[in-house]
Parts: C-alpha cells; structure tokens; sequence
C-alpha cells in the first residue's frame, strides 16, 4: 500500500503535532518542555503579580529560552565542574528536598485550633492582665543604689538621679523604660516592681546579672492584650515551627553522628 503526497503529509503532521507541543522550544537541541512554562506560570498567578496570559506564556518562553542559552554557554565554558558550583549545587538540592519534607509534615501534622487557643492563654496568663510604666535607675554596687535610695527618701527627684544610672539609654530620660508587661522584663526585676504601688520606689537594691536597679512605678493600667482573633496566624507559625524543631531534634537522636 502507497500513500500519496498529500496523505503522506497529513499523516507525518499528525505524528509530529503532539510530540511539538509537549515543548515550547527546543534550543541546539535541547527540549524546553511546556510543562516548565505551565509551572512558572502557575508560580506567577498564585504569587498575584498578573493572570495568566498568552503575553505573560510568551514572556516566560523567551526568559526560559535566555536561560536555557546562557545555561548551555556556561557547560560549555566548564563551569558545571567548579567546586564552588558544585557546592552550590548540592545546597540548592537540599534545600529544595528539605522544603519538600517540611511541607509534608506540616500538612500532616497540622496545628490545632485547641492547641492555638491553649497557647494564647498561656501567653495571656503570662503577660498578665496589668502593665506597668516603670522608671529605674541601674549602679554598679549595692553601696551606690543604698545611697541613690537614701537621697530619694530625702527628697530627691528619681528622675535628676537617674543621670547616674550606668543604662544610657534611660539615663537621660529620667530612667523611663515606658510602658511594658512584667514578662518583658527578667523575673527578679519584675517581682521588685509588680509589689509597689503608683509612685512608690523599691526600699532595697534590685539585683540582677547587669548590676543593681533602683525601680519606681510611675502608673499602672489594665494590659490592652491583643484578641485571640488577632494573633491566631503569629501562634499558628510559631507552634509549627516548634513542631519542626521537634521534628528535627528527634531525627538527630536517632542519626548515627560521629
């Protein structure tokens, strides 16, 4: 049996059509396949920067083409060989795989709405439900802050003494550390200042690894904590990144490290 011309034509380009569409362009020989397009343009509009397009398909083609020149030049020129390439190579790679099994466990092992909601009343638990507008004054020994104390009882301003306090930061303004939650502060110095009242100022030196503290209370006002609402995304990362420290933690356990 013998085709004719025509026939033969028709045939050969029924062959050829779909094998020619499973690539954009081929570049000295090299396939580009149309799925590379397909996966730029679905990172693109998932990222919002514009809709898919037959301009935006046309626009990833050349830059897939550019490369794709560029990518043979530099095999050409060795540099697939250097080391330096090489190790770069090798820490793509992981990084790439190591994304790849993040995001399979935390699909897997999803934070809970109980588990957001038991750490946000932690948190408020901790904070506390009172802020408080301290000012203090730190010395280096606890004969200098005895003496700091003395001369407030005597009638001194706390804040013309707190230019001796070895904090610059606070010293020129008075000692001011503004307004905060106890937890913001080491827990000796926020035991020391949670007891005193509005306008009262420690009887004794308050120590701590940076020196010894002289501390009053200026105000204190209910906590403006945020809602539950209001942080649930800023929990649900940091719970999942516990997990993943976790997770990690106990695979290093098991690893045999030498």
């Amino acid at each position: 049996m013998t085709f004719k011309p025509a026939k033969l034509l028709i045939a050969l380009l029924v062959v050829a059509v779909p094998a020619f569409a499973q690539n954009v362009a081929v570049v000295n020989g090299k396939a580009i396949p149309t799925s590379r397009v397909d996966a730029v343009v679905k990172q693109v509009v998932a990222q919002g920067q514009q809709p898919d397009s037959p301009q935006l398909r046309d626009l990833i083609k050349k830059d897939l083409i550019g490369r794709e020149v560029m990518m043979q030049e530099a095999e050409k020129q060795g540099f697939g060989k250097n080391a330096d390439v090489k190790a770069a190579l090798e820490n793509a790679r992981q990084a790439i795989i190591i994304n790849a099994l993040v995001a399979d466990y935390v699909k897997k092992n999803p934070v809970s709405d109980a588990d957001i909601k038991a750490e946000y009343d932690r948190f408020v638990a901790q904070a506390g439900d009172k802020e408080y507008h301290v000012r203090h004054i730190l010395l280096g020994t606890e004969a200098e802050a005895n003496d700091v104390i003395a001369k407030i009882k005597g009638g001194a301003k706390f804040e013309d003494l707190a230019k001796l306090s070895k904090d610059t930061g606070s010293a020129a303004n008075g000692g001011d550390l503004d307004w905060a939650s106890p937890s913001s502060f080491p827990p000796v110095f926020s035991q020391a200042f949670v007891a005193l009242q509005k306008g009262q100022v420690t009887e004794k030196p308050v120590q701590t690894p940076n020196g010894f503290h002289v501390i009053k209370v200026d105000d204190v006002r209910q906590a403006k904590l945020p809602t539950l609402e209001e942080v649930k995304p800023q929990v649900a990362e940091a719970l999942t990144q516990k997990k993943l420290q976790a997770f990690q933690e106990e695979l290093v356990k098991k690893a045999k490290v030498q």
